[in-house]
């Protein structure tokens, strides 16, 4: 598929797309943006005349728009009800698919999006882009080469003081399943997964609180939440038994009284040595008798003058996608561990609501 240009379609053209797709895609010269689809035309018409083709046409249908164009991609970039829609009816329509986390409102729903990617053949992939991160990279690598050896305890931090995002319908639960847990919580849960290689979950136990969503003068970063319109939790908890016996502790939350704040971050314990992202990346270990921590230099730079050429996760996300379409290749974000996170993060609402852990049976 050498010098093919990618024909691309956009399904929302609110925050993210804007924020972290639209402008990477921009850079790949691969890739041409021929359509835009928005509930809000005003939003798909603006992102066509920054980032489309001469003439690209504008939609407020998705089915429309997917029938009328001719794609070779599909980003679904919308609120978590209607991932699952969209992307198996764009991969039914002979296009792969880019759609942003979570995979999908439930995992049944997800569940519907792996089916078609592997009845189809497309390529089908989620937006974790914290995969791309230097320090994740970095992780991963040292992970893969065994120098953390069996990891068998970690954690996934996912921890904001008071950072609710008040926009749009992240405050919705019909529309987006949950708060915290499912919008950021599920980020550090698939970095620490996608780390440990573990993708087999035993049981789940979750605690979900409600506690802060009704208070006015909150401080909050984005400026004070509506109490009306805030139906999700501030936070959540979960505690992850795995097959083998590794255990991970979930912690999620928009606002929370606690200064330990760190976001899509992990924490990983082996019998060889230890890892964890409070101060960029740090390795703890043993040397000569001695306790060691190691401290990778991140920055790409380190001459007077030049700041070097580092990639942010964004761009690296993007193109890595658009070669494995163009070299037939497997994205770094595979639908069958996408699914693994939704469904754990399922069942750690489900715990908090029955008040029972959840045992997964298969």
């Amino acid at each position: 598929m050498a010098n093919k240009i990618l024909k691309a379609g956009i399904v929302g053209c609110g925050g993210i797309a804007n924020g972290k797709h639209l402008p990477a895609i921009q850079k790949i010269p691969e890739v041409e943006i021929i359509a835009f689809c928005d509930i809000i035309e005003e939003r798909a018409v603006k992102a066509a005349k920054e980032y489309g083709t001469e003439g690209a046409k504008v939609y407020t249908d998705y089915k429309k728009m997917i029938d009328e164009e001719k794609f070779d991609i599909v980003y679904v970039l919308t609120p978590n009800k209607s991932h699952s829609p969209i992307s198996v009816y764009a991969l039914e329509h002979d296009c792969n698919v880019m759609c942003e986390k979570p995979m999908a409102k439930t995992y049944a729903d997800a569940l519907k999006m792996l089916e078609a990617a592997k009845k189809t053949g497309k390529i089908l992939t989620i937006g974790y882009q914290n995969r791309f991160n230097q320090e994740s990279l970095y992780l991963k690598r040292a992970c893969e080469r065994g120098d953390l050896g069996e990891v068998y305890f970690a954690k996934a931090h996912a921890i904001r003081r008071r950072a609710v995002p008040t926009w749009g319908v992240f405050l919705n639960e019909e529309e987006q399943g949950g708060g915290p847990l499912i919008d950021i919580g599920t980020h550090a849960l698939d970095l620490t997964l996608w780390c440990m290689d573990n993708y087999k979950p035993k049981s789940v136990k979750g605690s979900v609180f409600k506690k802060l969503g009704d208070q006015t003068e909150t401080g909050n970063a984005w400026g004070d939440w509506d109490p009306k319109e805030y139906t999700v939790e501030d936070s959540a908890f979960g505690f992850i038994q795995m097959e083998n016996g590794a255990t991970i502790i979930l912690e999620s939350s928009w606002a929370l009284n606690t200064l330990d704040v760190k976001e899509a971050r992990c924490t990983l314990c082996g019998t060889k040595a230890g890892a964890d992202m409070d101060d960029s990346l740090r390795i703890n270990t043993v040397d000569f008798g001695k306790q060691v921590t190691i401290k990778p230099n991140m920055k790409s730079g380190g001459v007077a003058f030049f700041k070097g050429n580092s990639q942010s996760a964004a761009d690296i996300e993007a193109r890595q996608f658009i070669d494995a379409i163009l070299n037939g290749t497997q994205p770094v974000v595979k639908p069958e561990q996408a699914i693994i996170v939704t469904r754990i993060l399922e069942a750690i609402y489900e715990s908090a609501r029955t008040g029972k852990e959840v045992i997964f049976n298969d």
